[in-house]
């Protein structure tokens, strides 16, 4: 866990005082994905001031644990090989996704499930530390979002939230006034400085009854979000469901090599890709992932296709 106390968090640094608190409630549990949250916050934080004196001091502390904690968890791959680091991360955050979209669709409302939701799409913010995001992160950073929103509302208004994709509308949630038992930081790290809304006008107005879930669509059993003690649900509600183990391609028993086939190094790093994303998917018992990740590592080494 990084020892370094980071001052009060500059009025200019809110856009990222979450990930700052994701990474705290991350600490023990998944350093490295603590880690790149931090990591995140620093890079975002630089673009947004990195001359104000205030700025400047919180940004030197902030690299200070970053640095802290790449030397306790330097012989992590995750923490030195950027492609690993990448696939632990989206993997974790697809845990909170899939953890929070199982509960909604089985109209299992609490506010942890909506957490989870909110968590989900800060992790997804962190993958821009890799790259650009996909497609398919894009649109579920939205929907994860939104729902997060949605059923808070509903639930603050009195209201029975809808199960599952559904048209939608703008809302607003206000993370920082109603997220439960977090309304502060642990003392000598980050202080909030005010709240964080959900602007209405950054809700996208498409209807996702359509959106795609990706692979493993239901949570392995040591989903990542922690249920709380007191939601009103009995604990024979959440159990984690069946794991659908996808069938192996029998066509990659008998494929064969075309003989001229002759792979880039592109197509390497997309093998090596795969093989990383399976084996972050193994950490979390998630099967199915890891089973179609490998067959496209294999498909594409034997035939040079994907």
């Amino acid at each position: 866990m990084a020892a370094t106390a980071l001052p009060p968090l500059p009025p200019q640094f809110k856009s990222i005082q979450h990930h700052l608190r994701t990474a705290q409630e991350l600490d023990k549990r998944e350093p490295v994905v603590a880690y790149y949250c931090r990591l995140y916050a620093m890079q975002t934080g630089m673009k947004i001031d990195s001359k104000t004196p205030e700025c400047r001091k919180f940004l030197s502390k902030l690299m200070d644990q970053l640095e802290a904690m790449k030397k306790q968890f330097g012989d992590n791959e995750a923490i030195t090989q950027e492609i690993v680091g990448s696939a632990h991360v989206e993997n974790y955050a697809l845990k909170m996704f899939l953890y929070a979209d199982n509960e909604d669709r089985a109209g299992q409302f609490h506010k942890n499930m909506i957490k989870s939701f909110y968590t989900a799409s800060l992790l997804i913010d962190v993958l821009t530390v890799f790259g650009e995001l996909s497609e398919e992160n894009v649109q579920h950073r939205k929907y994860a979002r939104w729902k997060a929103a949605y059923i808070h509302n509903c639930l603050k208004n009195g209201e029975t939230p809808q199960p599952g994709p559904i048209g939608m509308e703008g809302e607003s949630f206000d993370v920082e006034r109603e997220e439960a038992g977090s309304s502060s930081l642990h003392s000598g790290t980050t202080q909030p400085t005010s709240s964080s809304t959900y602007e209405a006008n950054n809700i996208p107005t498409s209807n996702y009854s359509g959106i795609h879930i990706p692979p493993g669509a239901h949570a392995p059993a040591n989903t990542p979000a922690e249920v709380p003690h007191n939601t009103g649900v009995t604990s024979n509600t959440i159990q984690p469901a069946p794991q659908n183990i996808p069938l192996v391609d029998p066509s990659l028993y008998s494929a064969q090599s075309a003989g001229e086939v002759r792979l880039t190094p592109e197509d390497f790093a997309r093998a090596q890709k795969y093989c990383k994303y399976a084996g972050s998917a193994l950490q979390y018992e998630d099967v199915s992932t890891a089973v179609q990740n490998l067959q496209k590592a294999l498909k594409l080494l034997i035939t040079g296709r994907e």
